[in-house]
Parts: structure tokens; C-alpha cells; sequence
């Protein structure tokens, strides 16, 4: 009678087979406990072939080993040499992730910008909180100016930073922002040269020039 895939039984961890399956239920038949667990390491030995190259590892081999207990559905019992792993460690699910961009007040500033004000209301009132300040304002209008390039009411900035900071950032004066047109030559200066691929000394310009003072007959 052919014995197929669809009337076997299932794989704990198809990666390893069937085969290595098989042996890990017949170490369970195995009584000795020596005996069991010496074929118990030779099993792991096998799962290493899979992946040669970090069998070494430490945390590979505890992989493997923590597989075999899986394999054997939890029921191996030997002297190996990492504590047989949980089974509701293993199986249960990671918690979900919660995203923070729904949270966003601002989207333009970012999550990392809001971090910051906060550590900075942290700050003891002092010229180090107020120098963060300025810092911190002069960056929400640098970024609010990247995503609207024509221009931005300092008042508008001034109104956002105390939004993100919940007012518990006092503005110093209202003369710490930079100027608009400062902040846009400053951005346009970090952009790399667009090059001419006419310019002097290009192919082009040399066959040109070749062709203007060929002598005509």
C-alpha cells in the first residue's frame, strides 16, 4: 500500500521533515534514559546539517534543541544541555504591535520630534531649556517648509509647539526663528550640483570644436 502525504501524520516543523520526524518518535520509545538521550543528540546533530555553517553557534544549537522538544511534541525527556522550552512560550502569539502614526498630532514634525519635546519639558528652566527651544522651534519650521515649500507663518509654528508640547514649553521670545528665505538657502545649498553634459571638455564640445576651424579647401 503507498503511504501518502495526505494520510501521514502532520509535521511539528516542516523544515525538518519527516524523516527526522520519525527518529525524534522513536526516541520516545527508547526507555533508557541514557540510551535516549545520546540518540536525542545525534538527532540534533542531523538538524544541524541542514545548516552547517552555524551549527557552532551558541543560540543555534539552542535553537536546535528547543526544535527537538517541539518535534516530540513536548514528551522528550533527556539530559540535554538547555532546559526543555514551554510549551505556551512557544506556541503563544506575539503581543500586536500597537502603531503610533493614528497618534501623530502633526505628521510633517514626526514621532521622533514629539519624543523630543517631551524630554525637553523635562529640562529645569534654565538657558539650556531655552537654547533646546529654539532649537526644537527652528526645526518644526525647517520641516513644515520642506513639506510646503512656499512659506509658513512663524505664528503657526509657535501655535504647533505648544500643541506638541501640551503648553508646557514657554517660547523665550518670538524673534528665535529663522527667516524663511534663510532656511530655503540653507536647503538648496545641500543639494548636490545638477552637472552640464555640455560643458567645456565633454565629447560633445570637443567634437564641436574640431568640426569649427577644420580647414576647408
Amino acid at each position: 500500500m503507498i503511504d501518502y502525504n495526505t494520510s501521514r501524520e502532520g509535521l511539528n516543523i516542516k523544515e525538518y521533515g519527516r524523516n527526522v520526524q520519525k527518529l525524534v518518535q522513536y526516541a520516545l520509545t527508547i526507555e533508557d534514559r541514557e540510551k535516549r538521550t545520546a540518540f536525542s543528540k545525534l538527532i540534533v546533530q542531523i538538524m544541524g546539517t541542514l545548516n552547517p555553517q552555524s551549527y557552532n553557534a551558541g543560540d543555534f544549537r539552542h535553537k536546535l534543541w528547543d526544535h527537538l522538544y517541539v518535534i516530540s511534541d513536548y514528551e522528550l525527556d533527556v539530559d540535554g544541555p538547555y532546559d526543555p522550552p514551554l510549551r505556551e512560550n512557544i506556541e503563544s502569539k506575539p503581543p500586536k504591535l500597537e502603531y503610533q502614526n493614528n497618534k501623530i498630532r502633526y505628521k510633517v514634525y514626526g514621532s521622533n520630534m514629539e519624543k523630543i519635546i517631551e524630554k525637553a519639558i523635562e529640562f529645569e528652566e534654565g538657558p539650556e531649556k531655552e537654547a533646546l527651544i529654539k532649537i526644537i522651534a527652528n526645526h518644526l519650521k525647517k520641516s513644515y517648509l520642506n513639506w510646503n515649500r512656499d512659506s509658513v507663518n512663524d505664528d503657526l509654528i509657535f501655535e504647533h509647539l505648544e500643541t506638541l508640547s501640551d503648553g508646557k514649553l514657554e517660547v523665550p521670545n518670538r524673534n528665535i526663528l529663522a527667516s524663511t528665505n534663510e532656511i530655503l538657502a540653507i536647503t538648496r545649498k545641500k543639494k548636490p550640483p545638477i552637472k552640464n553634459k555640455g560643458s567645456k571638455g565633454s565629447k560633445g564640445s570637443k567634437g564641436s570644436n574640431t568640426k569649427k576651424w577644420k580647414k576647408r579647401y
